[in-house]
């Protein structure tokens, strides 16, 4: 139980956008959005399941 919270409270505190002053993530602030359309068409996105799948992370590839 202890290692489920833990993880919770890294990703609750780390990854997960809030709906606060910006949509600003406690501990870092949100990557500057991609706007030009030929980079949307290419994007290459990775997500990585925690907890079993219960959360999910999301980040660009290289």
């Amino acid at each position: 139980m202890r290692h489920a919270l833990r993880e919770y409270e890294v990703f609750y505190n780390g990854q997960r956008p809030h709906q606060g002053i910006g949509n600003v993530r406690p501990l870092a602030l949100l990557p500057e959005p991609i706007s030009d359309p030929d980079r949307l068409i290419h994007l290459n996105l990775r997500r990585r399941d925690r907890l079993g799948g219960i959360l999910h992370e999301y980040e660009h590839a290289a």
